[in-house]
């Protein structure tokens, strides 16, 4: 069964497949197509619920000041679709936000998997000057610039060298396709990278009790190794991956290695999130 929605109170979503519930939750600049082919790997076990958090493509709405207002919009689609307890899986921005709401609603996640994240984005650090650079752009795009400048500066720092090269032509389609969204679509980006600013989760860890892994990418810029380690350290019993050879944007370089990254952590876990 598929589902697709959105309205001015509800996050556009989409419902596949049939199992234990999986919310995937997505990065800053993805939408919830993105997530198509891990979407496929995992349908025929799990009921998998997909969204655009508020301020991305789908969903309509200004974005909330911080990550404590996106973890409501979320309860609130549990809430419509009746799913009391979620395995929960995010990347970057949706880890950010799947670590609040794992934190502020226990009860809600029976386990999380959080993807190329960060416990802290530190005033003055080179990750808090590059979210401010991004959204300096995304704001000169919203007054008429060019828009493609945003994937410019965004690229080098999301995917491996190796993809990139890779890319060719379909990197400058994929540039001139932002250069032609609206000028919405580029002040709710710059509504959400706002969110980073002066960001520390780790006061918060400590309320996370259910089971957690925690997947690096061996060549991220956005958010390095080291701080991926640093957040797993602050969270009882997590785990910790790195996968090899791909950088920030791990959901699309390497959607195989997500999923299987994925079903063997979900696997180890029984119906109540209690790994064996």
């Amino acid at each position: 069964m598929t589902q697709t929605a959105a309205s001015p109170a509800l996050l556009a979503h989409r419902v596949e497949g049939a199992g234990a519930p999986l919310l995937l939750l997505n990065g800053g600049l993805m939408s919830m197509s993105a997530w198509d082919p891990v979407a496929a790997a995992l349908e025929a076990r799990y009921r998998v619920v997909r969204c655009d958090l508020r301020g991305q493509l789908l969903s309509p709405g200004q974005p909330p000041p911080g990550l404590d207002g996106h973890a409501a919009d979320v309860v609130a689609l549990l809430d419509h679709l009746g799913l009391e307890r979620v395995h929960l899986a995010g990347t970057s921005f949706g880890g950010l936000v799947g670590l609040t709401l794992a934190a502020s609603h226990p009860e809600r996640i029976i386990s999380l998997a959080v993807f190329n994240a960060t416990d802290r984005v530190p005033a003055g650090s080179d990750e808090a000057a590059f979210a401010d650079a991004l959204r300096q752009a995304c704001q000169a795009a919203a007054a008429g610039g060019d828009g493609g400048l945003v994937l410019d500066l965004l690229a080098p720092r999301t995917f491996s060298p190796a993809w990139l090269a890779a890319q060719g032509e379909a990197l400058l389609r994929r540039r001139q396709q932002i250069a032609s969204l609206p000028a919405a679509w580029f002040r709710s980006l710059a509504a959400l990278l706002g969110a980073l600013g002066g960001l520390d989760l780790r006061p918060h860890l400590g309320r996370i009790h259910c089971p957690v892994l925690v997947v690096a990418a061996e060549l991220d810029r956005t958010f390095p190794v080291e701080q991926s380690r640093a957040l797993a350290a602050g969270l009882a019993g997590a785990t910790l991956e790195i996968v090899p050879g791909v950088g920030h944007a791990l959901v699309v370089e390497a959607p195989d290695r997500v999923a299987s990254v994925l079903q063997s952590f979900l696997a180890r876990l029984g119906p109540e999130g209690v790994e064996s």
